[in-house]
């Protein structure tokens, strides 16, 4: 069986793609005129009734105020480069994420207008939702937006909209390790998909306490360490890292991730990319 592969820049062993997500000041709140509160809570603690949860309202806003600051100073310490996965309602409420992202030169990813579910949504909700994105991020990064990520569910029209809406890629897939071309979604302009890992996305911190920071970098240094060994033996193939302002921004936490930028910086041939990077590479050494 033929394993995946791909040729990267220079002759590198592997791709690092550091995702980090913003979603705070974008999830859902009465406050914000939903139905409820937001349901991901790092204590378990959610009640269906419309009132508005204060206390998971400030454990978001943690993020901003402390996580932001941690992570953004470990990224210029290590000159890693990162993608920006951002609901735009989020840069809009905490216009300074907005602006360390555009002060390094990194990539803002759209993550939807806000952190909510668009899988209900028909096609002229979801046409406007992605437009809305688009118009907000550039207005508080200075760059648009070229990919997409969703929560979690898309639609049938999703893809077909992002490529009528000039996207490059869409991240909304899990099922490898090498991006590649959706060609059939409108045929004669494909996008090209950048798979998303969801095994050491730091967000198991939150959902499962059980998950130590100590098991959260084993992990990642785990699957650091196999794909660069992949690709040392000429299968080169690329790595996703998905990071939260809220939870490796906590103090107990941040260490995990300082250590496994200083793993990686312990290996040559590892090209560190933004995800349109990585989708601009594959138009060259694979045209569609």
């Amino acid at each position: 069986m033929r394993e995946e592969r791909i040729d990267w820049p220079n002759g590198a062993k592997m791709a690092l793609s550091i995702v980090v997500n913003v979603e705070e000041g974008s999830e859902m709140t009465i406050a914000r005129g939903d139905r409820g509160m937001e349901p991901v809570d790092e204590l378990g603690i959610h009640i269906k009734s419309p009132i508005r949860n204060y206390g998971n309202e400030s454990n978001y806003l943690y993020g901003i105020k402390a996580g932001a600051p941690r992570i953004v100073r470990l990224l210029k310490a290590y000159d890693i480069m990162a993608s920006w996965t951002v609901a735009a309602l989020s840069l809009e409420n905490h216009p300074e994420i907005g602006a360390a992202i555009a002060e390094m030169g990194h990539e803002p990813v759209s993550h939807g207008y806000r952190w909510v579910h668009q899988f209900k949504m028909d096609e002229a909700t979801e046409r406007d939702f992605i437009r809305k994105a688009v118009t907000s991020i550039e207005t508080t990064t200075g760059t648009r937006p070229y990919g997409w990520l969703s929560r979690y569910f898309h639609t049938d029209n999703t893809r077909r909209l992002l490529i009528e809406e000039g996207f490059d890629y869409h991240m909304d897939n899990y099922s490898g390790d090498i991006p590649f071309w959706d060609k059939e979604t409108l045929r004669g302009k494909p996008i090209a998909i950048v798979p998303y890992q969801l095994d050491n996305n730091d967000m198991k911190m939150w959902t499962d306490p059980a998950m130590t920071p100590e098991h959260w970098l084993a992990y990642a240094k785990r699957n650091f360490d196999q794909v660069y060994r992949e690709g040392e033996e000429g299968n080169a193939k690329m790595m996703s890292l998905g990071l939260h302002l809220r939870i490796i921004g906590r103090p107990g936490r941040i260490w995990a991730l300082e250590e496994f930028f200083q793993h990686v910086r312990k290996h040559s041939d590892v090209w560190i990319a933004t995800r349109h990077q990585i989708a601009k590479h594959l138009a060259v050494v694979d045209p569609a």
